[in-house]
């Protein structure tokens, strides 16, 4: 696994892929809209109450090594907590929004609500915006830190297994466009106490226990939007609304 070095990278795929097929066009009008769709998405409300949290869907592994992990417990603020809240947007159930700007992911549900979570998001300058589909799953990933996050963070290891001490956490989603991996990453994590925070390297974290929630929701396939922080922040539009 490897997190991503910047927007260039997925910015060159997406075009490389349009040009191949003789899309630019289309390309061009789906940024539009997915600058559109932040400008809007001031119909989302904050208001909502506590998700009730289970670990009855974890796994035995999951279990063994939550037990006991190798970081201290964090109390996350009642504000990143997993919450169930109103949705007034027009994304389909199912679709993950991340409003990079509040720090949140959305899992959108029927009936005009959506599941939210508190998310740690990438830091200035190595975070990434656009639109694209989980294209693939693991539980427990493997890390393999690129040439920039070694550059950036100082030493670190060309390998790192799956496990509760490695930074990718209990569960990982793998963002695809176009056909290709992005780099990018939505995934645990194993310093819970960064929720709410931009500190990445781009990809967005979630504390292990709400990753595997969604992980259990989430399928291959899911549409998945992340706006970018300059753009819009649900939080500034709602807080007007109160």
């Amino acid at each position: 696994m490897r997190c991503g070095d910047g927007e260039v990278v997925v910015t060159a795929m997406l075009d490389w892929e349009a040009n191949k097929r003789g899309k630019t066009m289309g390309m061009r009008r789906g940024v539009f809209l997915a600058g559109l769709a932040a400008v809007m998405l001031g119909g989302c409300v904050q208001n909502g109450q506590l998700s009730p949290t289970s670990d009855a869907n974890w796994s035995t592994r999951d279990r063994q090594l939550l037990a006991n992990p190798p970081y201290a417990k964090a109390s996350i603020p009642q504000e990143y907590q997993r919450h169930i809240v109103d949705y007034q947007r027009h994304e389909a159930p199912g679709t993950i929004v991340v409003d990079t700007g509040s720090k949140y992911l959305y899992y959108v549900l029927p009936k005009g609500q959506a599941i939210r979570y508190g998310v740690t998001v990438g830091e200035e300058g190595q975070s990434w915006s656009g639109v694209a589909r989980v294209g693939n799953k693991t539980e427990w990933p493997s890390w393999t830190p690129t040439e920039g996050e070694k550059q950036r963070l100082g030493h670190l290891p060309n390998f790192v297994p799956g496990g509760n001490a490695n930074p990718m956490g209990a569960r990982a989603l793998y963002l695809y466009a176009g056909g290709r991996d992005t780099q990018y990453r939505i995934h645990g994590t194993n310093q819970p106490e960064y929720i709410g925070q931009a500190i990445s390297s781009g990809c967005i974290r979630l504390t292990n226990e709400d990753i595997i929630d969604l992980y259990n929701r989430a399928k291959v396939g899911t549409p998945v939007v992340v706006l970018p922080a300059s753009v819009y922040s649900m939080r500034s539009a709602d807080n007007s609304m109160r």
